[in-house]
């Protein structure tokens, strides 16, 4: 049975990400980041893009941040993403042939714009302080934390968009600060089954927009009833 088409609806925002098969390393020097980034802008400019909210590169994975526009489709977008990155990496290493790069399709989960939303951008800015490669989380300085502070020679400073939800004033140490235990879970969820993250009635609205039911489902077989008859 071939796999149902994600639906991308214009004006939601959507978290984005990919991993090297078998966890295996993505970027090994600072060239590897920026050879993805030089992609992403260029994927930035085609006209089936979304708009680039927040994003951070991991030594064996990624997480983007987005919202769709009028034209996006993100598997149009991500498929030109995934393979102009594959084939550039397969050159530049000499491996061409060698088999795929990624470990499959990407995955994807809508996102309320409110706290919902903050908390993702603290999870996706946070990642490589939670990882230990940095003590501070501005510091890391493949993501857009440090970008909009002051990485001005980033091929995504441009591309990088005003967000749906105002930025608290605090938020270098909202980033920096583990986020709460239920926060996580909630965020782990959408991470694994691609729930939509957001209060109990958005998540229901958006999941029948988009064909996402399945995923509010309890995983495991039902349960049995007891047969009372006698």
């Amino acid at each position: 049975m071939g796999r149902a088409p994600r639906i991308t609806e214009p004006g939601l925002v959507y978290h984005v990400l990919n991993r090297r098969v078998m966890r295996l390393p993505l970027f090994d020097k600072d060239e590897d980041y920026l050879a993805f980034e030089r992609v992403l802008a260029e994927s930035l400019e085609r006209g089936d893009s979304p708009d680039l909210l927040a994003f951070c590169l991991m030594p064996n994975h990624w997480h983007l941040v987005v919202q769709a526009g009028r034209g996006t489709d993100l598997s149009t977008w991500m498929q030109w993403v995934t393979v102009t990155h594959t084939h550039r990496w397969h050159a530049h290493t000499r491996t061409a042939g060698e088999g795929p790069l990624y470990q499959g399709r990407f995955k994807s989960f809508p996102v309320q714009e409110d706290g919902h939303f903050l908390a993702l951008c603290r999870y996706v800015e946070a990642n490589a302080r939670r990882a230990k490669l940095v003590k501070r989380a501005e510091a890391w300085r493949w993501g857009s934390l440090r970008v909009r502070r002051q990485r001005r020679d980033c091929p995504l400073a441009r591309w990088l968009r005003p967000w749906p939800v105002s930025r608290p004033r605090n938020w270098l140490g909202d980033v920096n600060r583990a986020l709460d235990k239920e926060a996580v879970e909630h965020l782990r969820q959408s991470l694994t089954r691609g729930v939509p993250l957001g209060d109990d009635r958005w998540k229901v609205r958006i999941a029948s927009r988009l064909g996402l039911d399945l995923t509010l489902r309890p995983r495991g077989r039902p349960r049995r009833e007891p047969n009372n008859s006698s």
